[in-house]
């Protein structure tokens, strides 16, 4: 019988840019279409970090040109635009594969939205850098004019930094499992989700944040009941003494372990540290849920439990 997953994308899976991801996007498919044809719900989650820095830089170029005519875009419509872009082709590309399979299946993508708390810590502290590196002289523009907090970047200028919350509720959950339980195929959370929170009445306000693409994929695999998360990286097992003479690949982990092994700073963070937590959270928030961790091109052998590191308890 198969299982209801749900998949985060890394950003291996997509390119740094259009061409790149054109090409990225036929494999990843394949390695989708695999899933599907075992008979497994797939849902698909995705980064985009060099797709909206490049949006993010184009609309910067766009003020430039005329200050007075074109306001800058807020970072929730920029994720926005990169969810359409990234999904555009990436559902076109495992349509394609799927017919081509002789599977007839519907793919569609989602615009999402990702509720995330306006009292978080994480806005006091915002870490993420994001957008073109800027001069002295136009950082402190930005920060006068438009309040955005700023840093300087190992004296290649400065960007604009932005939190990066944890997300509470995916916005769109009713209708990405209406759309699953019909047989589709669904692309969804693109970048983490664009980040709301709920302002007067029923309004949905954009955040200037980012949010982690695989919390947002542990929050969408929780509410839609999902059976497995997969978090696909550039490496196909976790390691523990990553890089050194002794480092150690890891099978399985109890949640447990993975924590001794965070608390020991075994994970570097901004990379497979969130992994390893959103894979701890989903594998502790029912019983018989599991993560795994692994390549893209092992995702079906590591489902058939043949590789990777799986988190269950």
């Amino acid at each position: 019988m198969g299982k209801r997953i749900v998949i985060a994308l890394g950003g291996n899976a997509l390119g740094n840019n259009l061409p790149e991801q054109m090409v990225a996007v036929k494999q990843t498919a394949k390695a989708i279409a695999d899933l599907i044809e075992e008979g497994h719900e797939v849902v698909i989650a995705h980064g985009n970090g060099p797709q909206v820095g490049m949006i993010q830089a184009a609309m910067t170029e766009l003020t430039r040109s005329d200050p007075e005519k074109y306001i800058p875009c807020p970072l929730s419509v920029c994720v926005a635009m990169s969810q359409g872009y990234i999904g555009y082709d990436l559902q076109n590309s495992l349509r394609e594969e799927l017919l081509d399979r002789g599977i007839r299946k519907g793919v569609s993508t989602v615009l999402t939205q990702v509720e995330v708390d306006p009292a978080d810590p994480a806005f006091q502290n915002p870490t993420k850098p994001i957008g073109s590196f800027m001069t002295k002289e136009e950082a402190e523009k930005m920060v006068a004019e438009r309040g955005y907090q700023v840093m300087e970047d190992a004296g290649r200028g400065y960007r604009r930094v932005v939190a990066s919350p944890r997300p509470q509720s995916i916005v769109e959950i009713e209708s990405i499992r209406d759309m699953v339980d019909a047989g589709l195929v669904v692309i969804a959370c693109g970048g983490g989700g664009i980040p709301v929170f709920t302002t007067e009445g029923h309004h949905l306000k954009g955040a200037a944040a980012v949010v982690d693409k695989d919390f947002a994929s542990c929050v969408l695999a929780q509410q839609l009941d999902a059976d497995c998360l997969v978090i696909l990286t550039a490496v196909e097992k976790v390691a523990v003494n990553f890089g050194k003479p002794d480092q150690t690949w890891l099978d399985s982990l109890t949640p447990d372990q993975a924590r001794v092994y965070m608390d020991e700073g075994q994970f570097a963070p901004g990379s497979m540290l969130p992994k390893v937590q959103a894979a701890v959270q989903f594998a502790e928030s029912k019983p018989g849920r599991s993560a795994l961790i692994t390549l893209l091109e092992m995702a079906r052998d590591g489902i058939a439990g043949k590789t990777g590191t799986v988190i269950v308890q």
